[in-house]
């Protein structure tokens, strides 16, 4: 680290603004970046100990730019603890926030995350400062927590040390209101910025933009319009050799080919976006990559390849959907951490207080002295409730983890860890036990044609429906959208069948009143036993699945039990599919949540 500096040729440049300079435009040249790097790691003996370890600092960004996000670890970890730099620290501290976000390390994230905004007042160095405020921006963005987000990008923008990076502070403000909600990807601000960062030479960023408006136009049901606009940038972004970005306008080309109804180049692009990711990473690319293969192999009649495919995108979806519900409850936990540790440290020091108080009171008159130690005990006692109601309030946001907000049952995950061990104890005592998958007909008909709330009013009262047919220790979840889970121990699958027809008919003859009136319940049902399918959960999923399917494809608001399509015909002579107003499908559903 301390070399002397070596001779340097006439014709050869400085170190210090060849580092400047690469540093400068490590996003908006990249190519000339990496030439920088090259030249300046072979002349790595001619530069000075803090020059060096600038050096280390970019050469272990560009590792994380690639997405080597191992390797980069270990060397942002040096730089922050021997390089001695507090600017150097601060930069390094902002990346190293980035890659344990990517890593699933939220806790670490944030806490890394929250002694890095602790520092800004200090900060002094202009690009240190916007790295912190943006890794901040990002980050918040990323957990979900948009609100402040948005302050932390204001914060670049109102900066005039900062005039440099307009640009990126407006991307971070805009991609925090879109995902929020509060703007939409037609709107003007979209333009303004990408003009911003394309007069500014980074359109990296602007790339950012555009993928964002993409993903606007297909939900808008303009596919042609996201075609158009992504592959009008693609060459440049593959360009940048950024997996992340890249990965994702591959996974926008693939959705919006398939709403074209163009299969081969879905299938191109999905899987483009899956070479692409970010090894071990559970995007949402990821997650809607597999869904269009899923839906690729069905419409071209490949059950099998379906199949394969489906199970990759429900693992992918699961780890995604885990991933978001794990960044909220990490940020929740280090906040409420971070809250008691400083409550604690109040109380220490009223402690101290005290212990000075009754030190003077010695000399003073006992009554006074009484009053005074009640005072202080009664703070210490205010603090020690608070502590209580913060470790309270830690275990409520816990609880409310496990349940689903709009219908009070067990959430996804809560659903898969009580029925895994349920299963297990099936399985030491060869106990029957078995797994029914139902799913609301034509619920997305329902969402378009009466809004979501008379859709979340039907949900509710299909599921008060299903409770009244539950025994005790049963297990009832929401996977997701319009498609729930039972887990019947100690039944056959016979029984299961009975009482998922009791069921469906408890659905069907659900009486219509206030604004739902007008809408027909009817739900398909998929059983599956441990008999058949052994004690996995997962492939006791897999086969309710497919007998859900089947149940669908036959006409649904029917149970069917098993992969021989042994099933139950409903007792009315009336097709519900002919019904206007009928609920969902859950090949559209595929058992997981849509990008948000």
């Amino acid at each position: 680290m301390g070399a002397a500096r070596a001779a340097v040729p006439a014709t050869a440049e400085d170190p210090a603004p060849m580092l400047d300079r690469a540093d400068r435009i490590k996003t908006s040249d990249h190519d000339a970046f990496l030439k920088l790097l090259s030249e300046l790691d072979q002349r790595s003996a001619e530069l000075s100990s803090s020059e060096q370890w600038r050096l280390r600092y970019l050469d272990a960004w560009q590792v994380a730019f690639q997405g080597r996000y191992d390797q980069a670890l270990p060397q942002l970890t040096e730089i922050v603890n021997l390089s001695g730099d507090p600017t150097l620290q601060v930069r390094a501290t902002a990346t190293l926030v980035n890659i344990l976000g990517i890593g699933r390390h939220y806790e670490d994230a944030f806490t890394r995350l929250s002694v890095l905004i602790d520092q800004l007042p200090t900060v002094k160095d202009p690009e240190a400062r916007y790295q912190a405020l943006g890794e901040a921006a990002q980050f918040l963005t990323f957990a979900g927590q948009y609100d402040l987000a948005i302050g932390y990008a204001q914060q670049i923008l109102d900066d005039t040390a900062l005039a440099g990076h307009t640009c990126q502070g407006l991307v971070f403000k805009i991609k925090a209101l879109y995902h929020s909600g509060k703007i939409k990807g037609t709107d003007a601000d979209f333009d303004r910025a990408i003009d911003v960062c394309h007069d500014s030479k980074q359109e990296l960023f602007a790339d950012g933009l555009r993928s964002e408006r993409a993903d606007y136009a297909i939900k808008q049901g303009h596919a042609d319009d996201a075609v158009t606009l992504l592959l009008a940038h693609y060459g440049e972004v593959k360009s940048y050799h950024y997996p992340a970005l890249l990965a994702d306008f591959d996974t926008l080309l693939a959705q919006a080919y398939w709403e074209q109804g163009d299969v081969t180049q879905a299938r191109k692009y999905a899987n483009a976006a899956l070479a692409d990711a970010v090894p071990n990473e559970f995007a949402e690319t990821r997650s809607t990559a597999y869904k269009v293969l899923y839906n690729v192999e069905n419409r071209q009649g490949n059950p099998q390849g379906a199949l394969e495919y489906h199970e990759k995108y429900m693992e992918a979806d699961k780890g995604y959907l885990n991933d978001v519900s794990a960044r909220a409850i990490a940020y929740q936990t280090v906040r409420q951490q971070l809250l008691a540790n400083k409550m604690q440290v109040d109380a220490l020091n009223k402690q101290n207080q005290i212990l000075q108080l009754q030190r003077r009171l010695d000399r003073k008159d006992m009554e006074t002295s009484r009053l005074y130690i009640a005072l202080l005990l009664t703070v210490v006692a205010s603090i020690a409730f608070w502590l209580w109601r913060t470790k309270r309030s830690q275990l409520r946001f816990k609880r409310l983890a496990t349940r689903d907000s709009l219908t009070g049952v067990h959430s996804r995950q809560h659903f898969v860890d009580e029925a895994e061990i349920a299963l297990r104890v099936a399985a030491k005592s060869t106990r029957d036990a078995c797994l029914v998958l139902l799913d609301l007909d034509h619920f997305k008909d329902v969402n378009d044609a009466h809004g979501h709330v008379i859709g979340d009013l039907v949900l509710k009262r299909a599921v008060a429906a299903c409770q009244h047919h539950l025994r005790r220790h049963d297990i009832f979840g929401r996977l997701g959208g319009e498609e729930f889970a039972i887990y019947m121990p100690g039944c056959s699958a016979s029984q299961a069948r009975e009482r998922a027809e009791r069921i469906r008919q408890a659905i069907a003859a659900t009486p219509l009143w206030g604004e739902t009136r007008h809408v027909i319940i009817t739900a398909s049902f998929g059983v599956a036993s441990t008999e058949r399918s052994g004690y996995e959960l997962r492939q006791l999923m897999i086969d309710a699945e497919s007998a859900l399917f089947e149940a669908k494809r036959d006409g649904r608001n029917r149970v069917v039990y098993g992969q021989l399509g042994d099933f139950i015909v409903p007792a009315t002579s009336a097709d519900p599919t002919e019904a206007p107003d009928a609920i969902g499908d859950v090949a559209n559903h595929a058992y997981g949540a849509h990008r948000p």
